[in-house]
């Protein structure tokens, strides 16, 4: 894979130090993205899952190893341009929205545009563009009370792309919905890829879902290993 099409690049180790308690959670872990690449990681509870999405987040710092996204290695930035960089370069996407009830959809969606220093015109103008490509754009001035839980969720994924990131982490994205508004979200992705040629790494138990990604890992003791073929499931 030339570098031309990769997208992020990791290579971590991760271990937590409890007295003289040494935990390893991340053991060598190997990954390449491609750019647009939507990709699904399943592992069971406890195996570093969390830990993984951000180290790739750049949430945290390795023990060990890099994140490289775009050629840049993120732990090499100060912590200021770490920030920087994240807002940029890097979307979240949880499994509970995380939206501020206090503020409207459109107001939601705004806030990384906000953070990053843009003015209030501009950045609700694209939110207002981000949330008609997740078919919200009626509902802009509801706030997320108003909303239903697929409605909710759509808006959150809004927010995760309205910078127009090289990357999206995903965490359980459909875990708090029924099977429905998972499909929904499903297909809203696979747009949204489509669209904005993003890479989506989503980490997930639902592997119906994972069926549908471009490819699938499993994480497991510490290591990313392919997982078994999954009967691929579209609507």
């Amino acid at each position: 894979m030339s570098n031309a099409l990769q997208c992020v690049q990791l290579t971590l180790t991760k271990s937590y130090l409890q007295g003289k308690i040494k935990t390893s959670v991340l053991k060598g872990l190997d990954l390449t993205v491609a750019k647009g690449e939507l990709l699904a990681i399943v592992g069971s509870s406890g195996c570093g899952k969390s830990t993984f999405l951000h180290l790739a987040g750049a949430l945290d710092s390795p023990t060990s190893g890099q994140v490289l996204i775009n050629d840049i290695d993120i732990n090499s930035l100060s912590e200021k341009a770490r920030a920087k960089f994240r807002n940029q370069h890097i979307g979240f996407i949880y499994q509970f929205h995380h939206l501020m009830m206090e503020f409207s959809a459109e107001e939601n969606v705004a806030m990384p545009l906000l953070i990053r220093g843009d003015s209030p015109k501009i950045a609700l103008k694209a939110a207002q563009e981000t949330l008609a490509q997740v078919g919200l754009s009626h509902r802009g001035h509801h706030r997320p009370s108003e909303l239903s839980g697929g409605e909710r969720q759509r808006v959150a994924i809004a927010r995760a792309i309205v910078t127009k990131p090289s990357l999206v982490l995903a965490d359980e994205p459909t875990g708090n919905l029924d099977f429905d508004n998972a499909e929904q979200i499903y297909q809203l992705l696979r747009e949204l890829n489509n669209t904005v040629n993003t890479s989506f790494v989503i980490v997930t138990h639902d592997l119906i879902l994972a069926a549908k990604m471009d490819r699938q890992l499993k994480l497991d003791h510490g290591l990313l290993k392919p997982l078994k073929p999954l009967k691929r499931l579209e609507a």
